[in-house]
């Protein structure tokens, strides 16, 4: 069995959340913990020896593409649809006083 959650630790978690609670609502929150660790303390009885550790249940790798620039777009032609260009620039609105 897992280790017994305390009115003290109970108390220690009330304060690092941040909850309010009632007495009546701690003893519940008391009891769902407690039924936690208990699941978590079976869980450690499975035979897991054999079984190779994983980051993901799906055996896709990296199922991102590769990061290639494809924009052949030339300047003149980005300019071409500006509201106001000034030396091969954007020109903007100055917008700091």
């Amino acid at each position: 069995m897992a280790e017994m959650i305390d009115d003290r630790t109970m108390e220690n978690i009330c304060i690092l959340a941040k909850l309010s609670l009632t007495g009546e609502e701690k003893e519940k929150a008391k009891a769902d913990m407690q039924k936690m660790l208990d699941y978590v303390n079976k869980l450690e009885e499975l035979d897991t020896e054999e079984v190779e550790p994983m980051v993901h249940i799906f055996k896709e790798v990296n199922v991102f593409r590769e990061d290639e620039v494809t924009n052949s777009d030339s300047k003149e032609a980005m300019l071409f649809n500006a509201p106001k260009e000034k030396e091969g620039q954007y020109q903007v609105p100055k917008t700091v006083g």
